[in-house]
């Protein structure tokens, strides 16, 4: 069984900014404090559980489990109201390579991301992209990825019924953090430079492929959809 891992944000889809907006302005909200323009924070290749640890740290707020429940709740909603508000897009050749990969027997396809798992959902249904993936691993816990890749790896196991092979497993992301973290479970890594690093920053960390973006599906299939 082939597992194909997608990470979102960069890789399947650009939300215009609706995602690290949402978090700011949960963080203000929670603070007390209005707008600010000066809160730089990446978000590239991260947990957003360990963005809304950063986000606390600069807002003077305890980083304790109160606070990080009452920051998804109004993190959910702003997300909602800024997708409706932003403009984004499903990024070149995805929407194809999908329908592709679904069709193929003996290929899984799950999510590796820094999403919480409601956000997550909630971004991919705004395009239309939820429908392909039903199992893997979520920033709603780990902060740092490679916990999220081995979460991502034991909810394919338990889908596949133990047929998971390290060896047969593919982590596509936009960062250098979605290579690390396949290396952290023996997965292979392809880097797409869709996002923000260029195809050259993605080749320094070595991944296994380097594709400039999803738009060749008969490429894709023919390295990475067979058994």
């Amino acid at each position: 069984m082939n597992v194909l891992f997608f990470d979102i944000d960069g890789t399947l889809i650009l939300c215009g900014g609706a995602g690290k907006e949402a978090m700011i302005q949960a963080a203000l909200h929670q603070a007390g404090r209005g707008k600010r323009d000066d809160i730089e924070i990446m978000v590239s290749g991260r947990s957003d559980r360990g963005i809304a640890a950063e986000l606390f740290e600069i807002n003077d707020l305890p980083d304790t489990e109160d606070h990080w429940e009452r920051f998804v709740e109004l993190y959910v909603s702003k997300l909602r109201t800024n997708l409706l508000q932003r403009e984004g897009t499903i990024l070149p050749g995805v929407q194809r390579l999908l329908d592709e990969l679904l069709k193929l027997e003996g290929t899984a396809l799950g999510l590796l991301t820094g999403n919480l798992q409601v956000a997550a959902q909630i971004k991919l249904e705004h395009f239309g992209l939820n429908h392909y993936f039903d199992f893997g691993g979520y920033g709603d816990r780990c902060r740092q990825r490679d916990g999220i890749a081995r979460e991502a790896e034991l909810s394919a196991r338990d889908r596949l019924d133990g047929c998971y092979d390290p060896a047969r497993t593919w982590v596509i992301g936009d960062t250098p953090n979605d290579v690390r973290c396949a290396r952290a479970i023996g997965a292979n890594a392809v880097a797409v430079a869709t996002g923000i690093y260029s195809f050259e920053e993605l080749e320094t960390v070595r991944p296994d492929y380097c594709l400039h973006d999803l738009s060749d599906t008969e490429e894709f299939l023919g390295r990475f959809g067979k058994s």
